[in-house]
C-alpha cells in the first residue's frame, strides 16, 4: 500500500492511493488556505468513520444482519488543547429488524477488527459508541 501527495497551489495538495484514487486537501481559508478540500486531519476522522461503515457491513453480511440504511458519524475531540484527538464518539444509526442485542455485538465486533479504529486506540483515543434505529422512508 502506498499513497503519493503532491502540491498543486497554495496549501493544496493531492493525495493518490496508486490505484486510481485521488482525494484533494487544503487548509480552511481562515486558516490560510483556499478550502479546496478536507485537510488531512480531517481525513483522518473521515477514515475512521468509513472504515467502521465498512467493517460493520462485513461483520454484519457474516452474522446475517439485514439493514436498509446505515450511517455512521464520527466525532473528534481535542481536549486540553491537544494536538490530535483525545476522544472520539461514533455514531451507528441503522434501519434494521435485528435485534439491539445482535447488532451492539455487531458493532463491539467492528470496533476491534476496524483497523482505523485500531491506530486510534493504540494512539490512546477513548472510543465510545451509541447505536440509534432509524426507519428509512
Amino acid at each position: 500500500m502506498k499513497a503519493t501527495t503532491t502540491w498543486t497551489q497554495g496549501t493544496s495538495s493531492i493525495i493518490t492511493d496508486n490505484r486510481g484514487h485521488e482525494v484533494t486537501i487544503d487548509l480552511p481559508a481562515g486558516k490560510g488556505g483556499e478550502d479546496l478540500g478536507a485537510t488531512a486531519f480531517e481525513l483522518c476522522l473521515m477514515s475512521y468513520s468509513g472504515c467502521v461503515n465498512t467493517i460493520f457491513n462485513i461483520v454484519a453480511k457474516k452474522m446475517r444482519i439485514e439493514f436498509t440504511a446505515l450511517e455512521v458519524d464520527t466525532t473528534g475531540f481535542q481536549k486540553d488543547d491537544a494536538p490530535t484527538f483525545t476522544d472520539v464518539e461514533v455514531e451507528l444509526r441503522i434501519d434494521s429488524n435485528a435485534s439491539d442485542e445482535k447488532i451492539d455485538k455487531c458493532l463491539q465486533q467492528t470496533l476491534k477488527m476496524c483497523p482505523v479504529g485500531v491506530l486510534f486506540h493504540q494512539a490512546g483515543v477513548d472510543t465510545t459508541y451509541q447505536i440509534r434505529k432509524m426507519q428509512k422512508a
